[in-house]
């Protein structure tokens, strides 16, 4: 298959990206955060989630950052649930699209959420249900599609029967993440083939964490396979606080710049996404992840 001519970014950097920061970052940043990201071009910014505080503080300023946003028609400001609770707590914070996560690995949906996959699908049956009489949008992430923590390789198989089943409760994109980073080209090429066999290309994202260095190449891999979206994060950040081992997301700012490169369209300001990584890495006192930060000189300390 030829490459797209044109991809959408899906920014994940307000929840994925600062979801393990150690530090309490304050509210007024992270609205400021994706502010800056909606004057970019970007047309998908997950800006939160209605999880737990207990287990992920990070994120208990949710509806307070979804209520002080400058929403720019065109937008979409999605969250992350993990369950019904989650999705009234979206409802009432006027949240027009929503995220549910499942995972590709057993023990790690053992680990992450203290039930089985298939127990987890159920869970989101009636999420998926109310999601839909409320006209809310729903996206699915699969975790651990190319590695588990606990159980090392994961089969493509099992990739695509959990893909088949968030489409079958009306998933409009199912996001396939390579929670640690362990993937290579050939591996996530097998593992997009073996789920594009069950489900339309046109409705796969693909989510890669960078920790052995291998996110961009196996970003390019999945494009010659007909995938259209991506998943990153400015300046890489990221992590998952139940994945030992996980590390940053692809830099948003390293895919713009291969994109263009390759002549695809994004409709996305690389300067102003540069601009705006440089901004929270100040703000979090970090060096950015970007090579392509780096490179342009706006190294972030």
């Amino acid at each position: 298959m030829s490459l797209p001519t044109r991809v959408r970014v899906f920014e994940l950097s307000p929840r994925d990206g600062l979801q393990n920061e150690p530090d309490m970052v304050p509210t007024t940043t992270k609205i400021e955060l994706i502010n800056r990201l909606s004057a970019t071009g970007l047309v998908n910014i997950e800006s939160g989630s209605f999880v737990s505080s207990k287990w992920v503080p990070q994120m208990a300023d949710s509806a307070e950052v979804i209520a002080g946003i400058n929403q720019r028609h065109g937008v979409s400001y999605s969250v992350l649930i993990p369950n019904m609770r989650g999705l009234e707590r979206a409802i009432n914070a006027g949240v027009k699209e929503i995220a549910i996560f499942v995972a590709a690995s057993e023990t790690f949906s053992q680990r992450n959420i203290n039930c089985s996959i298939d127990e987890s699908i159920d869970r989101f049956r009636p999420v998926a249900e109310v999601a839909n009489h409320e006209g809310i949008r729903m996206r699915g992430y699969i975790s651990c599609t190319l590695g588990c923590p606990f159980e090392g390789a994961i089969e493509p198989s099992a990739v695509a029967a959990v893909s088949i089943s968030l489409s079958g409760l009306g998933c409009y994109e199912v996001s396939l993440c390579d929670t640690i980073g362990v993937g290579t080209p050939l591996k996530a090429a097998a593992m997009v083939h073996a789920v594009s066999a069950v489900i339309p290309v046109r409705q796969l994202a693909v989510h890669f964490h960078d920790t052995y260095g291998q996110a961009l190449a196996n970003v390019l891999a999945c494009l010659e396979l007909g995938v259209s979206v991506i998943d990153s994060s400015v300046a890489g950040l990221g992590g998952c606080p139940y994945a030992p081992g996980a590390t940053g997301n692809v830099a948003t700012e390293d895919v713009l710049y291969m994109l263009d490169g390759m002549g695809i369209k994004t409709g996305v300001d690389l300067a102003g996404i540069t601009a705006t990584g440089q901004f929270i890495c100040e703000q979090l006192n970090r060096t950015s992840a970007s090579k392509v930060a780096r490179a342009l000189g706006s190294i972030c300390y």
